[in-house]
């Protein structure tokens, strides 16, 4: 499949859509209160960067954010692929546009947070073939064992 990735603003219909839809994918697989998702207007603040994928057509298949969080230092967050690309490696795309973007940046280290229940397998293939690493928790996330945390080193 063919993709073209760029920087976009989360404020708009689609990209809203979309959000939605992660957040309906992730709602049921882990306790509310260990969940941290930005919302489509903290996406908007001038730390993040959103990153939407678009196919042939034009319409979003994909998206990704990264956080800029100052001191060399950056956070993966909303990585998400539509059902039906998954497989064609869409997310390994974000992934590393997001590289990219964070070297761009000044930043030398990425961190993630993401869930660590059945139905994240998916997520951590993408992150692990990317060469992320499992650490332990990261920023201010709670160790609390419904959290998988990754790192990768830029540098």
């Amino acid at each position: 499949m063919t993709v073209t990735i760029a920087i976009e603003t989360p404020l708009q219909d689609d990209v809203r859509a979309m959000v939605a839809d992660l957040n309906a994918h992730m709602i049921p697989l882990t306790p509310r209160e260990f969940q941290f998702q930005l919302t489509v207007e903290q996406m908007a603040e001038p730390t993040v960067t959103v990153l939407v994928a678009r196919n042939e057509a034009g319409r979003q298949v994909g998206m990704a954010s990264l956080k800029d969080h100052g001191e060399s230092l950056g956070e993966v967050k909303r990585m998400f692929t539509l059902p039906e690309v998954r497989g064609q490696r869409v997310g390994t795309k974000l992934l590393q546009r997001i590289e990219s973007l964070a070297r761009e940046k000044g930043i030398s280290r990425l961190v993630l947070e993401t869930g660590e229940a059945p139905g994240f397998e998916p997520a951590w293939r993408v992150y692990e073939r990317g060469g992320f690493q499992v650490c332990g928790a990261v920023l201010d996330y709670p160790d609390s064992g419904f959290s998988r945390f990754y790192e990768k080193n830029l540098a």
